[in-house]
């Protein structure tokens, strides 16, 4: 197996440099109706990135071992070569897809996903807002390891996937060229991921590709300008809050269930579902924001 570099800490000076360009761009050129930046919220992304970099490393550890203990079992074996290279970036944007869709309809995942939409604002700085508890990511790339895909060439996958996404982080960009559109995923797309409207909620999973997300019903494209952040937004910069305030409100609706089949609807629906209302029949419907909602926070 030869080795992968890591793309993520190699990107870190372009990351850096990219954001002092934007916050020049937004400064000398401001538009009234963009997200632009706050200070206490970029602080607090940049905050949760560094925070990221060191319990991705815990997590590290059990992930890789359980990998590798897959990948000896299989007797499937794909090698590293400059053709496979592609196809295996394809197939974990394809399973990136899945997980990304699933960490937004289940709610003690999308407990780890909220913490990258709690941002009210829209630059490069909110890419770096990431969650602090990723041991949830795993399981849907089992596949690929059974199938012999190396751990070692996931993650040189993951990363490169990862820092795609930094750049779409932006409003500084508009539009781009239709082809690359119909294929890639961009800044217009992202946009529309990240924004909080009932039409544009749960939209646009794609990593790299935004095939999967027209493959599958997902898409939608930018028309009216996005509204970031949560359906009921945190009041909080404490990366400590911002990390863990969704597992703070589950814990609480899980005390305060009445019985066995609320306790996993908690869990395990979608993060606006709701118990049957006593005398009815049937589960009372979320509303809108069926999946993209926090019913309720830690400010």
């Amino acid at each position: 197996m030869p080795n992968l570099p890591d793309v993520v800490i190699w990107s870190i000076p372009a990351f850096i440099l990219l954001t002092v360009v934007e916050m020049i761009s937004v400064r000398r050129r401001p538009d009234e109706d963009a997200a632009g930046y706050e200070t206490k919220d970029a602080a607090a992304s940049l905050s949760m990135g560094l925070g990221s970099l060191f319990f991705d490393a815990l997590w590290k550890v059990p992930v890789v071992a359980i990998y590798t203990a897959l990948y000896a079992l299989t007797p499937l074996r794909v090698p590293v070569l400059w053709w496979t290279v592609p196809l295996m970036l394809l197939a974990q944007d394809f399973f990136s897809y899945w997980s990304h869709r699933g960490h937004h309809v289940i709610r003690i995942l999308w407990a780890c996903r909220v913490v990258h939409h709690s941002s009210r604002k829209f630059n490069l700085t909110t890419a770096l807002r990431q969650p602090w508890t990723s041991l949830t990511s795993w399981p849907f790339y089992v596949p690929l390891v059974a199938l012999g895909v190396h751990p070692a060439a996931l993650a040189f996958c993951s990363s490169v996937s990862l820092v795609y996404q930094f750049w779409i982080h932006t409003e500084r960009i508009d539009r781009m060229p239709r082809w690359f559109e119909s294929v890639f995923n961009t800044p217009p797309h992202h946009r529309v991921h990240h924004a909080s409207q009932g039409g544009y909620l749960d939209r646009n999973y794609g990593g790299i590709l935004i095939l999967w997300d027209r493959l599958f019903g997902t898409f939608v494209a930018e028309v009216e300008r996005p509204v970031y952040g949560l359906t009921k937004n945190i009041n909080t910069f404490n990366p400590i809050k911002v990390a863990t305030h969704e597992y703070m409100s589950i814990a609480r609706d899980l005390k305060e269930a009445s019985g066995r089949r609320e306790r996993v609807g908690r869990l395990l629906r979608g993060p606006g579902w709701q118990p049957p209302a006593p005398g009815t029949l049937g589960e009372r419907p979320a509303g809108a924001a069926t999946y993209g909602e926090v019913r309720s926070t830690t400010p």
